[in-house]
């Protein structure tokens, strides 16, 4: 990865959503930088439980229940920003910030536009809300979304997120689920019908009843105007300014798709040369240092997919951190 001037970059911040998540997640950055330890020291004071050990250890096998993932993910996707501007001496402004589903509330901490403290109370509540009202699952198509929509349709299933042109997510009730992939392979039979890990049938109409109790937290949360552009998974574009604007975003975020290809092709756009993403990881080896970045891929085949050229730069553990300061020098 060659060095670039950071005069010469439009730089977008990016943030996964669940599915990041693993068992010793933010473990390295705790032992090696003071930013880091803040962070989770400060995130266990305002959530009453201790973090720390839930992502370090997770002795209970509980980090992959919704309210705790959520808040699990907030912490360590903010850890590793801090400890990037920490290394980065916090000369690099992003042009952009954007996070998939959870991380929107990241990339919304990162803009300035909402507080941490404030972001951990609503992602615990969100993730309460989602677990609780939560039925069914999701699936992952290789279809585009007006191929999947109404095959979807047909089984009482909606679109829950657009990841790619050709990667459409569904959620619906388990036998809805299993009936609409058996259709699919009946019809398209090079198609994959693929099963997520999740507790429910998360941004679909099964998410209605939490979004209308999470208003409540959305209503008496601050939000602030800021000058960095955050995207809007639920528009696809950027969010506006005003914070009651963004409250309604992210409350009709909640029940609708995570229209991920829209604020993609926003930022392509927008002529972002290089996105930084920050927190959880990939992989089934277990520690930090083995993961690799969630969004990464997505990224890059939407890039090609568009004949535009950009780069991706990590930064989800000590070592990615590192090298990416070591990017951004000069």
């Amino acid at each position: 990865m060659s060095n670039q001037p950071m005069s010469d970059q439009r730089v977008m911040f990016v943030f996964p959503g669940q599915g990041s998540q693993y068992r010793g997640m933010g473990s390295d950055l705790y032992q090696e930088f003071a930013a880091a330890r803040q962070v989770y020291d400060q995130a266990n004071a305002v959530l009453g439980f201790d973090l720390r050990e839930l992502s370090f250890t997770d002795p209970a096998g509980e980090i992959g229940l919704t309210r705790n993932t959520q808040p699990a993910l907030l912490t360590h996707e903010i850890a590793c920003l801090r400890v990037f501007e920490e290394l980065t001496g916090g000369r690099l402004k992003p042009a952009l910030a954007a996070g998939h589903s959870l991380g929107e509330y990241s990339a919304l901490v990162a803009a300035g536009a909402l507080g941490f403290d404030d972001a951990l109370r609503l992602v615990r509540r969100r993730g309460e809300l989602m677990g609780e009202h939560g039925e069914g699952g999701m699936l992952a198509l290789t279809l585009d979304v007006e191929s999947a929509r109404p095959l979807a349709d047909r089984h009482y299933c909606q679109v829950a997120s657009c990841n790619l042109p050709d990667q459409t997510v569904v959620g619906g009730r388990d036998a809805d689920l299993d009936a609409l992939a058996a259709d699919l392979a009946e019809r398209m039979p090079r198609k994959r019908a693929i099963r997520l890990a999740t507790e429910g049938a998360f941004h679909t109409y099964f998410m209605v009843t939490a979004a209308r109790l999470f208003r409540e937290d959305l209503d008496r949360t601050p939000f602030s105007a800021t000058d960095v552009g955050v995207m809007s998974n639920y528009t696809g574009g950027l969010h506006d300014p005003e914070p009651a604007s963004i409250r309604t975003r992210l409350f009709f975020q909640l029940f609708n798709p995570v229209n991920w290809v829209g604020c993609l092709n926003t930022a392509i756009g927008q002529q972002v040369t290089t996105f930084v993403e920050f927190g959880g990881g990939l992989g089934a080896e277990e520690g930090p240092g083995a993961k690799r970045p969630n969004l990464e891929s997505i990224i890059r085949k939407t890039l090609k997919g568009s004949g535009v050229e950009a780069r991706h730069v990590a930064a989800i553990n000590c070592e990615t951190l590192r090298a990416a300061a070591a990017a951004f020098a000069g």
